[in-house]
């Protein structure tokens, strides 16, 4: 028969060693590169991602990770012959890399977003404008988290 303290001494110990395996494993960066990899992929596919025409604007120090602003703009026209259809944010290092997605279209006056996001650690910020001549645009911020977000335990 088990005494409740064996009980709750082995159900502690179990929870320990599965939290310990997920803070230690070996291939979180590969892990995480793989999946920037695949959310970047899934919403360009094989299209070339060219650096310039998007501006992203985000604190390079941020005290905390939890609300972080961001503002991206597209140098667009945006008329009905030259506009941005979209605009991609993701992150390097956080569980999930996509952070969001905004539609736009040629009446929308600005390629401009702002908003806030969750960044769980120190690393890159990517934001990709996908134009309406099927082109893509990027531009990359290198950023440094002193207190993190993002710490539940997501698929990476």
């Amino acid at each position: 028969m088990t005494t409740r303290r064996q009980f709750l001494a082995l159900a502690c110990g179990t929870l320990a060693a599965s939290e310990l395996r997920a803070q230690l494993d070996p291939n979180i960066q590969a892990k995480r590169k793989a999946a920037l990899d695949a959310a970047i992929s899934k919403v360009v596919g094989d299209a070339p991602v060219r650096a310039g025409r998007v501006k992203l604007d985000v604190p390079p120090l941020i005290d905390n990770g939890n609300t972080v602003p961001i503002t991206v703009t597209v140098d667009s026209p945006m008329t009905a012959a030259s506009y941005v259809k979209a605009i991609h944010i993701f992150t390097e290092k956080n569980p999930q890399p996509y952070v969001i997605t905004a539609h736009l279209g040629p009446r929308a006056g600005r390629a401009t977003l702002s908003t806030r996001a969750r960044i769980a650690d120190t690393g890159r910020v990517i934001a990709i404008a996908q134009l309406s001549d099927g082109s893509y645009w990027s531009d990359t911020v290198s950023v440094i988290v002193t207190l993190s977000a993002c710490l539940e335990d997501g698929l990476i």
